[in-house]
C-alpha cells in the first residue's frame, strides 16, 4: 500500500486527467514569436514547487467549470475561479501576435471569443484583481451564419489556438491579458452560459502612449444581455457580441493555423523600461509542428529577472 503522503501526488494527478477528459477547456499556454511560455494547470498545485508560469493560477477550477451569469458579478469573472496573479510574466511588443493554446474543445460548444488588456500600476504578479480595468481588444463572435460557424468552432479547428494582436498605440507597461470564450449551448435558459476567462501576465513594450480606459471584468456583461440569455437552437438570425465596446486602437489578426515552436521561457518578472528589447532568454528548440479556417477579427520587454528557458521536446 502507498504512504499516505504519496496519496495526493498518485491519486489527484489521475483524477484531474479523467476529469479532463469529459470537462470543458482551460487556455492552458501562450506562444509568442514561436517561444512557448506555460499557463497553468490546476495540477501544478501538487507540485512542490510549483513551477513559476505566466497563466494566472486557478487551483478551484479541478473540473473545468464555468462561470455562470449568476456569478458574473464576483471576483471569479475576473480570471477564473479563486484566480491568482502569475509568477511571471511573457514578454512582447505593441503588434505582436499571442497565440492562446487550449485544451480541446468541444465543436458543440459554439460562442464568441473575446480578449481584454488591463494595465497594472506596478508588477501584475502582485495585482489586485478586484482593481484591474479591462479594455477590449479583440472579439469574434457568429462568423459564418450558412455554415453555423462560431468563432469558438474556429479556435477548435485551428489546433484549439487563438491568435491575438497586441495594440501598438498602447503604453509599455505591465498587462493582464484577459482570454475568454462564452459557450451558448445552454444559453437559452436562465443562467445557461457559460464564461471561461483565463488571464496571463504581459509585460509589454512599446513605443505607444494611450491609456485606454477600462471596467471591472465584473461589469462587463449582464444575466440578460442578448449577447448571454440566447437560444442557438430558436433559428437565430443575428447575435449581439456582449461586453464593452471594442477599443478604437484594437488591431485585426488572421485566425489561422499557428506555426511551429522554436523555444520555450518562463518569462520575466515585470517590466523595466530602462533596458527595453532585452528580452527573455531562450534556447533554441527542435520545432513542433502546429496542428484551418482562416478568420480576420477584431520588443520583447525587459526585466532584471532573466527567464529560465530550456528547449522544447
Amino acid at each position: 500500500m502507498a504512504p499516505s503522503g504519496l496519496l495526493p501526488s498518485i491519486i489527484l494527478p489521475a483524477l484531474l486527467s479523467a476529469v479532463g477528459v469529459q470537462a470543458h477547456g482551460i487556455a492552458s499556454a501562450i506562444v509568442i514569436d514561436s517561444t512557448f511560455y506555460d499557463g497553468y494547470n490546476p495540477s501544478y498545485q501538487w507540485k512542490n514547487p510549483p513551477p513559476t508560469v505566466v497563466g494566472w493560477s486557478v487551483p478551484d477550477d479541478l473540473q473545468n467549470t464555468f462561470i455562470s451569469p449568476d456569478k458574473f458579478s464576483t471576483p471569479d469573472m475576473v480570471c477564473h475561479l479563486g484566480a491568482k496573479p502569475a509568477g511571471a510574466a511573457a514578454p512582447v511588443k505593441g503588434g505582436d501576435i499571442i497565440e492562446v493554446q487550449w485544451t480541446p474543445w468541444p465543436l458543440s460548444h459554439k460562442g464568441p471569443v473575446l480578449d481584454y488588456l488591463a494595465k497594472c500600476s506596478g508588477p501584475c504578479e502582485t495585482a489586485d484583481k478586484t482593481k484591474l480595468n479591462f479594455f477590449k481588444i479583440g472579439e469574434a463572435g457568429w462568423i459564418d451564419k450558412a455554415s453555423d460557424l462560431w468563432a469558438a468552432n474556429v479556435l477548435t479547428n485551428n489546433n484549439n489556438s487563438w491568435l491575438i494582436r497586441i495594440p501598438e498605440d498602447i503604453a509599455p507597461g505591465n498587462y493582464v491579458l484577459r482570454h475568454e470564450i462564452i459557450a451558448l449551448h445552454a444559453a437559452g435558459n436562465a443562467n445557461g452560459a457559460q464564461a471561461y476567462p483565463f488571464c496571463f501576465n504581459l509585460a509589454i513594450d512599446s513605443k505607444g502612449t494611450a491609456s485606454p480606459a477600462g471596467i471591472p471584468a465584473t461589469q462587463f456583461y449582464k444575466a440578460n444581455d442578448p449577447g448571454i440569455k440566447f437560444d442557438l437552437f430558436s433559428h437565430p438570425t443575428s447575435y449581439v457580441i456582449p461586453g464593452p465596446a471594442l477599443y478604437s486602437g484594437a488591431l485585426p489578426v488572421s485566425q489561422t493555423k499557428p506555426g511551429p515552436i522554436t523555444a520555450t521561457a518562463t518569462g520575466v518578472y515585470a517590466f523595466t523600461a530602462a533596458a527595453h528589447v532585452n528580452a527573455a532568454v531562450t534556447t533554441p528548440a527542435t520545432a513542433v509542428a502546429a496542428a484551418p479556417t482562416t478568420l480576420v477579427v477584431a520588443a520583447r520587454a525587459a526585466s532584471p529577472a532573466v527567464p529560465q528557458a530550456t528547449p522544447a521536446l
